[in-house]
């Protein structure tokens, strides 16, 4: 089956689908995030990066042992 009739088939069922829009306000939010509420949400999405990065430093000896 040559390239292009396999590209045809597997663009063909892709044709139908609608991919929604954004829904993007320029309003400012209902709901103001209080500061603390933002401190929390840091503290949290940088915890959740640090301490895997943190746990393979930490031990990077030990893999370089293993994968030896």
């Amino acid at each position: 089956m040559k390239l292009a009739a396999a590209s045809r088939l597997l663009r063909g069922p892709l044709r139908g689908w609608v991919v929604p829009r954004a829904h993007i306000s320029a309003k400012p939010a209902k709901t103001p995030t209080s500061p603390s509420e933002q401190a929390a949400a840091l503290t949290v999405t940088f915890v959740s990066f640090l301490i895997p990065a943190g746990w393979v430093l930490s031990h990077l000896e030990s893999y370089k042992k293993s994968s030896a």
